[in-house]
């Protein structure tokens, strides 16, 4: 195998690292915001436009990659969400604030769909699991960076700075892909492999409907453990970004030992299974402890922050192998369509939930979508890897 996937599969984990900031990385601000005035509930609302954004958009870009190749989409994407994250940063009302927000949301899902088809067509099936698990640790790692340095920043100077860090980071990528970023083959275009592969069995469409029930407690600790160690548990910002980076790093690498551990099983149902038992487990001991010794409370919520990420690598391997080369662009934008629409809902609602029950009871109210999703994960319809 020669070198070419593997400087693909990092350029790609670096781009989608970067998106991740712009589209993931708002909630991080709501200490700022909540400073400037605006309720928890409010703030809430404020930082789901991106992902309301990138909702509206991925399936359109799923649809221009699986046409016009994944790099010119990525290339597209990125050069919006530049635009947009400047904006973003200049604007001088709450509502501009959102309405950039909403449009760096939008630009940055080209690169999901783009960045996920273009490892997945470079990788033999053997490899997928492992390659998309370190493509998917993007996810958290950009996270990570948007934990450790947006509040941190927005406390020290103002939220103008803060808020150019991801223009930065999605400028910075923009350049590698033009660099390094070749389309994979993926030979001709038939009849049988451009079949809907919606038609037929509802494995696709079970495969989102579990991944939407599992993103939800991925989220409400995503969003709210940095409000939670800041506004909760009395921590300062910094401090507390620093811990939520550490548990989005730590989710980071337990993507890739979930994607290896599929390779090994020669299955991704099967693991996915596992992980949602562990996260509805995690999930419960989280809200039971979210008030009790700080260590413990933060202990567990690095085992939730790894556990609650873990599918997501699973999941989008699964989706584009059964979708094939033609329509996997539509698949994962539909993939991560249906999980985006389940996070935009998750910051406002999860905001009303700790207003009116508090941190514990909105933790351990996360775990009831993971134990729905066990009995729906599509192991009995899963093909052998080919």
């Amino acid at each position: 195998m020669s070198s070419r996937p593997w400087t693909i599969l990092g350029v790609s984990t670096f781009a989608q690292t970067a998106a991740s900031a712009s589209m993931s990385g708002a909630p991080f601000l709501i200490p700022a915001l909540h400073h400037q005035g605006l309720t928890v509930a409010q703030a809430s609302l404020l930082v789901a436009a991106p992902v309301a954004g990138v909702m509206l958009t991925l399936v359109a870009w799923g649809w221009f990659a699986d046409h016009v190749g994944e790099r010119v989409a990525l290339m597209a994407g990125l050069s919006l969400t530049v635009l947009a994250d400047v904006g973003a940063a200049f604007a001088h009302s709450h509502l501009l604030l959102g309405i950039c927000w909403l449009i760096a949301g939008a630009s940055a899902a080209a690169v999901p769909s783009a960045s996920g088809r273009v490892v997945v067509g470079w990788f033999p099936p053997h490899r997928r699991g492992l390659a998309m698990g370190i493509r998917q640790m993007a996810q958290p790692a950009g996270l990570a960076v948007a934990s450790a340095t947006l509040p941190a920043v927005a406390a020290a100077y103002d939220l103008r700075t803060a808020l150019l860090i991801p223009a930065a980071f999605a400028a910075a990528a923009l350049v590698a892909v033009a660099i390094w970023v070749v389309d994979p083959p993926r030979g001709e275009r038939t009849a049988h492999v451009a079949t809907n592969p919606y038609r037929g069995d509802l494995f696709l469409t079970r495969v989102h409907v579990v991944s939407v029930l599992l993103v939800i407690p991925q989220f409400v600790v995503w969003t709210f453990s940095l409000v939670w160690l800041v506004d909760g548990r009395g921590w300062a910002p910094a401090a507390a970004g620093l811990a939520v980076s550490i548990a989005n790093l730590l989710g980071a690498f337990g993507r890739i030992a979930a994607g290896q551990l599929s390779d090994a099983v020669a299955s991704r149902m099967r693991p996915i299974r596992w992980i949602a038992y562990a996260a509805a487990a995690t999930m419960t001991i989280l809200g039971l402890i979210a008030g009790g010794p700080i260590w413990v409370a933060v202990a567990v919520m690095f085992i939730a922050s790894v556990l609650t990420v873990a599918d997501n690598g699973l999941a989008f391997t699964a989706v584009a192998e059964r979708a094939g080369p033609w329509w996997s662009g539509r698949a994962l934008g539909v993939q991560n369509t249906s999980q985006f629409l389940a996070s935009a809902i998750v910051a406002p609602l999860g905001g009303l939930a700790i207003t009116h029950l508090g941190f514990g009871w909105t933790f351990g109210l996360a775990a009831i979508p993971a134990l729905a999703a066990i009995a729906l994960v599509p192991v009995r319809d899963e093909r052998p890897l080919s």
